[in-house]
């Protein structure tokens, strides 16, 4: 333990710090003051003996000064403030303490008979300035100094560059400069402004542009690269991380311009680079007022409300100033932090959470007769494929028989909008999951023609971050240092961030007139392989070689490639750019509720053979996987084709 270490476990006790500050700065004043006479009169030839004898006759009025400058310093907080962290607001407040002490001791001096000389007043309200404001600068300073060497002799601080020298960048350099326990050292920053090139910020010099990254990294020995730069475009960001991800460097990224406008930027704040980064999607654009039309002041019901999509939901439907807002949900956990984050955000916010199950009609019943709701989003759903091809009688109870409940109960009470969230698995499914999702679909089309409530659905595909998605997991599996497991080197997905999803899904509730089934541009699909070696490379690793990646096969019922529509759907535009209509289909509701009753008492068996034969005669478009090898073939194809069409 260092001496500075071992003065700072002693200060920690506020009462002492404030005593040994005190102390100190009453020494200095005092000082000051002594030094001021022997400026004034030891240099007119006076003696020592009568510059002292001068001292020690107004030593009483030196100590009146002196408690009127720590009195300012205290009203200035100057006794508040953490020594290690001292800085430009520091040193600030310390000036305008000693500037009013001193203005104060000037008017007293006018005052006072036998007072202190005019010019002693003004030299030692310099020299204190100097040194009460030097006493917690300095500090700072020789603290950093000494634990800084300790730490780089060694090597326990993390070498950072930093891409960009504006003002994030610059934020970045002092944040982490103040912040010792970090253990990172800021060690260059790189800038495509010329101007820059060569210039420092905080001591720490603008080495090159991002052409020179490589070469940088390489003689620096950097470990860490943080992106700062306020408000970059979507498909720069996405630029510069493929240009980081080969460097064998962990690369994180400094929060959006709003957290630095608002003060609330922290080294805290600093993320790791998520697939969005990678994907370079831009924001959303909305008709607001078009969804406000259907939102503001209306009563609106969302099931599954504490899921990833439907909190996601909740948090953007309050955004336009419901009447009430009903979460619905079987997860107690899920349902509680929703509604704690909603009523600390939203205090004035109607809101209602209740505790129920899409299989319970009678309970649909009540909550639809007592609130009234009059725009429902239906997200409750059992959604992971594998575990529905183990349990698939689940899969219908919940899904199949939840949508039907919901749908039924929202016609009866004359529900003015009642929006699906589907799933591009439903699209030639290949497993129960997306076989019953496209039988819900089915339901909300055939009641859709028998109520005065319009019935849609919105479907998409995989979402980031979601409960059980691929991308936390592959991040738990790297923590870990490996291996990333994934079923298949070519399987590719489509993918979408949460709140993107959520956005969209009230956009398109926009255009709801009854019937339609609503599809998402995804963008461009990912290769899940490429996605795993990505994310490694930027938790500074290499793949296969620090962290292995694990092909485990297939699971039962599930694709190489997702779809978004079927052949016979088609697609329409509508006046939002990344949402489509596809050709909405015709059944029979008499019909499918034999079907899905027979399906329901199969369940009940719980006869997983006889449910999914059942379920292949109601959805044709239903193939197992083992059956469905020459659709899984031609899936690429007809992706690359629906990609195409999205895109025009």
């Amino acid at each position: 333990m260092t001496n500075i270490t071992l003065a700072e476990d002693v200060l920690k006790n506020r009462k002492i710090k404030i005593g040994v500050l005190l102390l100190l700065d009453f020494s200095l004043i005092i000082f000051s003051y002594f030094l001021s006479y022997i400026f004034r009169f030891y240099l007119e030839d006076m003696s020592f003996l009568e510059v002292m004898t001068y001292f020690k006759g107004n030593f009483s009025k030196i100590i009146l000064a002196a408690a009127i400058y720590i009195i300012a310093l205290a009203i200035c907080k100057q006794y508040n403030s953490i020594w290690s962290l001292a800085g430009v607001s520091e040193l600030s407040k310390g000036i305008i303490a000693i500037t009013t002490a001193y203005l104060i001791n000037i008017i007293a001096s006018l005052v006072l008979t036998n007072r202190i000389p005019m010019m002693v007043t003004t030299l030692s309200a310099i020299f204190i300035m100097a040194f009460c404001n030097g006493l917690r600068l300095g500090w700072r300073i020789l603290r950093r100094a000494v634990i800084f060497g300790t730490a780089i002799k060694n090597k326990d601080f993390k070498k950072v560059l930093v891409i960009g020298a504006g003002t994030a960048g610059a934020l970045v350099v002092r944040e982490l400069d103040r912040r010792l326990e970090l253990e990172k050292k800021v060690v260059g920053l790189i800038d495509d402004d010329k101007q820059k090139l060569g210039t420092y910020i905080d001591g720490v010099r603008v080495l090159g542009n991002r052409h020179d990254m490589k070469q940088i990294v390489k003689e620096k020995d950097v470990e860490e690269i943080i992106i700062a730069i306020a408000n970059l475009e979507k498909k720069i960001l996405k630029e510069l991380i493929n240009e980081c991800k080969d460097l064998k460097v962990k690369v994180k990224i400094m929060p959006g311009l709003n957290e630095i406008i608002d003060g609330k930027f922290s080294v805290e704040s600093i993320r790791d680079v998520d697939v969005n980064d990678l994907l370079g999607r831009e924001a959303v654009k909305l008709d607001y007022s078009g969804i406000a039309d259907y939102l503001q002041e209306k009563i609106v019901l969302v099931t599954g409300g504490g899921g990833s999509i439907g909190s996601e939901l909740c948090r953007q439907i309050v955004r336009f100033n419901p009447k009430q807002l009903i979460i619905f949900d079987i997860y107690e956990n899920n349902a509680y932090e929703i509604q704690m984050e909603l009523k600390r955000n939203y205090p004035e916010l109607n809101l209602v959470t209740l505790i129920g199950s899409v299989r319970d009609k009678v309970r649909l019943e009540h909550v639809f007769n007592k609130y009234r709701p009059n725009v429902v989003f239906h997200a409750a759903a059992h959604k992971h494929v594998p575990l529905m091809e183990d349990s698939p009688c689940e899969a219908i109870k919940n899904n199949v028989m939840g949508t039907l409940n919901v749908a039924e109960v929202a016609s009866k009470y004359k529900v003015e909008r009642f929006v699906l969230i589907s799933t591009d698995k439903a699209v030639n499914p290949t497993n129960v999951m997306g076989a019953s999702k496209r039988l819900c679909e089915m339901i909300i089309q055939a009641i859709n023609k028998e109520s005065n409530t319009d019935f849609v659905a919105v479907r998409f595909g995989n979402v980031l971050g979601s409960n059980g998605s691929v991308v936390p997991l592959f991040k738990k599996q790297i923590a870990k240092g490996g291996p990333v497991t994934l079923t298949h080197k070519e399987i590719t997905r489509f993918f979408m961030t949460i709140p993107e999803a959520a956005q969209l899904v009230l956009q398109a509730g926009v255009y709801a007139k009854g019937g339609e089934i609503f599809v998402l541009d995804m963008g461009e699909p990912v290769k899940i392989y490429d996605l795993a070696e990505n994310l490694i490379k930027l938790s500074g690793f290499e793949p296969n070689k620090d962290i292995k990646i694990e092909v485990t096969g297939l699971r039962p019922g599930e694709k190489l490639y997702e779809e978004l529509l079927m052949d016979e759907e088609g697609l329409k535009n509508t006046a939002h750019e990344k949402i489509f209509i596809g050709k909405p289909g015709t059944f029979d509701l008499g019909k499918l509720k034999q079907s899905i009753s027979k399906l329901m008492n199969i369940s009940t068996d719980d006869d997983m053979g006889q449910l999914r034969n059942t379920l292949k005669h109601i959805v044709p478009t239903y193939k197992e996987s083992a059956e469905n090898k020459e659709v899984l073939n031609d899936i690429s194809k007809k992706e690359i084709a629906v990609t195409t069409v999205l895109r025009e």
